[in-house]
């Protein structure tokens, strides 16, 4: 049985590998710094997890794998080499474990999650059995990642550290592109040239699908591989794959119809129906489903399944109800991810007072993009902005303070510490209200404990 080594296991990307190892037969042990409950999840699963870094931890490995924030300076990397152990970068063992599978991988800015549950959800549900390894928990199937016996393998691309350089997918869906991590890709034109790389290591005659909303996405049909064929997707009537006649429900469910414009003629394939609100779910679902009609899979079936899909962890996922105040936790860090999480709320609970807690997450990002924050919150009432999560950044001398200066429509106010935001909403909220939490980062918690406050005050806790 090879034993593989995992330095980093407690976050989303290695913990997702871990399982699939698990799943799959692999002897798997790791370290981390602390041991967080993706680590913890693992452990229940038959992995050897250290705490902290150490060279006796890789002791009987046959590979390292290591994860983007560990070092070459590593003493568990260095002790791995010097025993003459092959170490492999994230991106160098994914590469690997999807190579000989009928790989299909989601990227994009925004919406790869989700995309990327909802193809594995609708595989599963079809049967499929497929593998899968998703940058967070598809509620639906318990679970961030898979080792299916099905042919398929879904793999959420991420673009940081260049990861998704080291696949080489069948099929690909690219969602949107705008400038992200800019400490990884200081310009817009670095990190969409990582982007055109990526489609030009798409397999010989694979599918490309590309969101026709997004004119970035349509770029990338012009670094498709010879041999390939590509398709769009979206709600523009460019798409190959469009859907049309989007209606909202007084739930905030969505139906829509999925029509093919082919050069023969366009026709309805197929009615669809979330449970998620937002548009920009209507195109994730486009994606999905275009996927699934281009595996020749039912695509009726498909449809039918997708209205019971109910999403993933921490994307507006509602956390419950007290006091007649909804709280709901949502991963949102990006300008234009903030924007739609805040407009599929308004449109959702349309004459109600939306809160907006944000968590900015790293100081290159906050800086680098402050002029798109500034004019994200335009469907919230409130706006509490607490202090930067810096992650894996060094400190610096710019603070989330000056943002919430900044800020006029609507005003905001700064809370120091994730606690002054809690008090703040203790004290102002009343029947009706709704607290959106955005962050990438810890803020979370405080979501959860604010829960428990209110409904304490209830009497329900």
């Amino acid at each position: 049985m090879m034993h593989v080594h995992l330095i980093g296991i407690g976050g989303t990307g290695l913990s997702a590998i871990a399982r699939v190892l698990l799943e799959s037969g692999y002897q798997v042990s790791g370290s981390d710094q602390t041991l967080s409950d993706l680590a913890q999840d693992v452990m229940r699963l038959g992995a050897r997890v250290f705490v902290g870094h150490h060279a006796d931890n890789i002791l009987g490995a046959d590979l390292v794998v290591r994860s983007s924030a560990i070092s070459d300076a590593n003493v568990e990397v260095a002790a791995a080499r010097a025993a003459g152990i092959p170490v492999l970068k994230r991106s160098e063992f994914l590469g690997r474990l999807i190579a000989d599978r009928d790989s299909i991988a989601i990227a994009g800015t925004h919406g790869k999650t989700t995309t990327t549950a909802m193809i594995a959800y609708l595989l599963t549900a079809l049967g499929e059995d497929p593998s899968y390894i998703i940058g967070g928990v598809a509620k639906d199937l318990h679970s961030n990642a898979h080792a299916g016996q099905g042919r398929a393998f879904v793999i959420e691309a991420d673009e940081y550290d260049r990861m998704f350089l080291g696949l080489h997918p069948a099929v690909m869906v690219v969602t949107n592109l705008e400038h992200d991590h800019p400490d990884c890709y200081p310009t817009l034109a670095e990190y969409q040239s990582a982007f055109s790389e990526f489609v030009s290591q798409l397999k010989p005659e694979g599918i490309l699908l590309a969101c026709a909303d997004d004119l970035a996405a349509k770029t990338m049909l012009f670094s498709l591989p010879q041999g390939c064929r590509a398709f769009t997707y979206g709600l523009d009537p460019s798409a190959d794959y469009q859907a049309r006649q989007v209606r909202v429900d007084d739930a905030g469910g969505i139906q829509f119809d999925l029509w093919l414009n082919a050069p023969g003629g366009e026709r309805q394939l197929v009615s669809a129906s979330l449970a998620i609100p937002g548009l920009h779910n209507v195109r994730n679902a486009a994606a999905a489903l275009a996927v699934i009609h281009q595996m020749g899979l039912p695509l009726e079936t498909a449809a039918y399944k997708l209205q019971s899909f109910s999403g993933t962890g921490r994307r507006f996922d509602i956390l419950g109800e007290a006091l007649g105040i909804t709280l709901i936790d949502d991963y949102a860090h990006h300008p234009t991810e903030i924007k739609a999480t805040l407009a599929a709320a308004r449109a959702r609970f349309k004459n109600r007072r939306i809160w907006a807690v944000w968590q900015p997450h790293t100081f290159s990002r906050t800086q680098t993009l402050l002029q798109d924050y500034l004019t994200a919150f335009g469907d919230a009432d409130q706006v509490i902005i607490t202090e930067i999560y810096a992650s894996r950044e060094a400190p610096c001398d710019f603070s989330s303070q000056q943002v919430a200066a900044k800020m006029s429509q609507p005003t905001a106010r700064y809370a120091a510490t994730l606690q002054a935001a809690k008090e703040l909403l203790v004290s102002e909220l009343r029947p009706g209200d709704v607290v959106i939490v955005l962050s990438a980062g810890d803020a979370a918690q405080m979501n959860a404990d604010l829960l428990q406050d209110l409904r304490r005050k209830e009497g329900l806790a």
